[in-house]
C-alpha cells in the first residue's frame, strides 16, 4: 500500500470489544500486531455479507500498517464441514473440488476489492495435525470426553472446564442453547455432560470424508479448527479475533474457551465483530435465494471500488441493507472523487489526511472518513487552489487507508 507522511500526533487506535462491551485500545504502539479473521466455508463465495466483513477488517490491517506496525494477519478456510458436504451433494460435485473452486473465486473477489491478503491463509484439511495435537492437549487437561450413542463415539469439549465460558456473548443459558441449535450445535444430544458442550472430533460416518488418527478415523468440529490454527500461527493472547457478529456465539465463544483451557492465557485480547447485511429489508440467506455476489456484480461491469465504497458507507458494526440505490450512490461518489484527484490543483490535503486518520482511529469510523474526502472533493472541484500536490496525496490516502484506488 502507498506510504503516507507520518504525523507527530498519533491518536490511540480504539475499537469496540464484544467481550467488555466498550471501546478498547487495539494493538501495540510499536512492533507487531496480530489478528485472526475467521474465513469462509467455501460453498457460496463471495456474497456481500462476506465482503462486508473482510473489507471492515482490511481497514484495521491498513491502519496498523499506516502506524508502522508489522501485521500478522491469519485467516482460515473451513474446507471441510457439513454445509460444504451438503452443497456438494446437492449439486453433484466432489466436495474438495467445490471447496477449491469457491476458495479461488473468493481470492479473486478479495483482490478485486483491494483487500490486503493475510500473511497466512490456512485450510482445515491441511491443519489436521494441529487440530489433533490440540484435542490431545485438551484431553490431558480433562476438558474433552467421549459421547457414545452406540453407533458413534464422538469427542466433545466440556464447557465446565473453562470458568470464563460465556464471558464473550453474555447470553442466558436458554438464549445460548437456542442459538447453538440454530448454528450447527446439538444441545439435545444424549450423553453430553451439558447442552452447550461442542463437538471437537466426529468419528467417521459412511460416505463422508475422514482422516485416520490416534483418536480414530474422523474429522474435526468447526470450532476446534480455528482455535488450533490461531494458536499455531499467532500464539495465545493475540491482539484481535474478528469476524461477523453471527460468529460471536457459538463459534468465537467456543474458540476462546478452548484456547484458554489449552494455554491458561487469554485467547485474544479483544473480539471485534462486523454487522450483518440484508437485502431490501430481508436477511440475506441461501434458503431465501437472495444473496448478492461480488463476482456477479463484477461480471455485470460494476467497478469493484464502487462496491468497496458502498460497504464503507456504513459503520462496520452496523446492520444494514444492500440496495440498488446504495450502489448507485457509491458509483457517484467514486466518480466525484476521481474527478477531484485528476484536477491540476486542489485544496490542501494535509487536513483531509488527518481527518481520515482520526476517523479510523475511533472505532474504524469509515463513514466519517468518507465524509472528509467528500468535503475535500467538493471544495476542490469548486475552488481553484495553488496546492498542486494535494490531489496525489489524497489519492494515496484513499488507497492506503481506505483501500479505494482512484
Amino acid at each position: 500500500m502507498p506510504s503516507l507522511p507520518q504525523s507527530s500526533a498519533v491518536l490511540p487506535l480504539q475499537a469496540f470489544d464484544t467481550a467488555t462491551q466498550q471501546l478498547v485500545a487495539i494493538g501495540p504502539d510499536t512492533g507487531s500486531a496480530s489478528m485472526y479473521v475467521c474465513g469462509i466455508t467455501p460453498y457460496d463465495a463471495t456474497h456481500i455479507g462476506h465482503a462486508n466483513t473482510y473489507v471492515a477488517f482490511d481497514l484495521l490491517d491498513r491502519v496498523w500498517r499506516d502506524r508502522g506496525l508489522e501485521v500478522n494477519h491469519v485467516q482460515n478456510v473451513t474446507d471441510i464441514d457439513d454445509p460444504l458436504l451438503e452443497r456438494a451433494a446437492a449439486i453433484g460435485i466432489d466436495w474438495a473440488a467445490l471447496a477449491e473452486q469457491q476458495t479461488k473465486l473468493f481470492g479473486e473477489d478479495m483482490a478485486a476489492l483491494n483487500v490486503l491478503p493475510p500473511q497466512h491463509y490456512v485450510g482445515a484439511v491441511e491443519s489436521m495435525p494441529l487440530i489433533l495435537d490440540l484435542i490431545e492437549r485438551l484431553q490431558r487437561r480433562e476438558a474433552v470426553y467421549p459421547v457414545d450413542d452406540s453407533e458413534f463415539e464422538d469427542l466433545y469439549f466440556a464447557q465446565e472446564s473453562d470458568p470464563e465460558f460465556g464471558s464473550l456473548a453474555h447470553l442466558s443459558e436458554d438464549e445460548a442453547i437456542a442459538i447453538f441449535a440454530e448454528r450447527g450445535g446439538d444441545p439435545d444430544r444424549l450423553g453430553k455432560k451439558a447442552p452447550l458442550d461442542c463437538l471437537v472430533w466426529g468419528h467417521a460416518r459412511a460416505r463422508e470424508p475422514s482422516w485416520e488418527s490416534v483418536l480414530g478415523a474422523g474429522r474435526p468440529g468447526w470450532h476446534i479448527e480455528c482455535t488450533a490454527i490461531a494458536l499455531d500461527r499467532l500464539g495465545a493472547a493475540f491482539d484481535v479475533q474478528a469476524g461477523g457478529s453471527d460468529l460471536i456465539f457459538p463459534h468465537h465463544e467456543m474458540c476462546a474457551a478452548q484456547g484458554r483451557v489449552a494455554t491458561d492465557q487469554p485467547f485474544a485480547q479483544a473480539y471485534v465483530h462486523s454487522g450483518m447485511v440484508g437485502l431490501d429489508g430481508e436477511k440475506m440467506s441461501k434458503s431465501k435465494g437472495n444473496l448478492v455476489f461480488v463476482s456477479t456484480l463484477r461480471g455485470s461491469g460494476v467497478d469493484p471500488m464502487a462496491i468497496r465504497l458502498a460497504l464503507l458507507a456504513h459503520h462496520y458494526r452496523d446492520d444494514w441493507d444492500w440496495t440498488d440505490e446504495l450502489l448507485g450512490s457509491a458509483q457517484s461518489r467514486l466518480s466525484r472523487w476521481r474527478e477531484a484527484v485528476r484536477l491540476d490543483a486542489g485544496l490542501n490535503a494535509d487536513e483531509v489526511l488527518a481527518q481520515v486518520r482520526r476517523a479510523l482511529a475511533h472505532d474504524l469510523d469509515a463513514p466519517a472518513a468518507l465524509a472528509a474526502v467528500d468535503a475535500w472533493a467538493g471544495a476542490s472541484v469548486a475552488i481553484d487552489s495553488d496546492d498542486a500536490e494535494a490531489p496525489a496525496l489524497v489519492a494515496r490516502a484513499c488507497e492506503a487507508l481506505l483501500g479505494v484506488v482512484l
